[in-house]
């Protein structure tokens, strides 16, 4: 799978967790040319608190369309060390 964003893949990797409809793939298979630390945070219940990257393509800036989990829940131990996609980040 690959995700892309205004015109770059931005990550790419066969090894994919999919939870709750969304594709987390590796941290190391995310390009670090194209992101940013976010001082951004949100909580899932049970997952734990989620920590963001801005993308940054060409100038253009997304906000905070990366999401990841540095210390997960147990029950989401699986997603450690992976990150996820939105804000039109396409994936396929």
């Amino acid at each position: 799978m690959q995700a892309q964003w205004n015109g770059r893949v931005i990550a790419r990797s066969d090894d994919i967790v999919s939870v709750d409809g969304n594709a987390y793939f590796p941290a190391d298979a995310l390009d670090p040319s194209c992101i940013r630390p976010s001082s951004h945070t949100s909580v899932c219940g049970w997952k734990g608190t989620a920590h963001y990257y801005d993308l940054v393509v060409d100038g253009e800036v997304n906000a905070n369309a990366v999401w990841f989990y540095p210390e997960p829940k147990e029950a989401a131990a699986n997603i450690r060390g992976r990150v996820a996609f939105w804000k039109g980040v396409q994936v396929n």
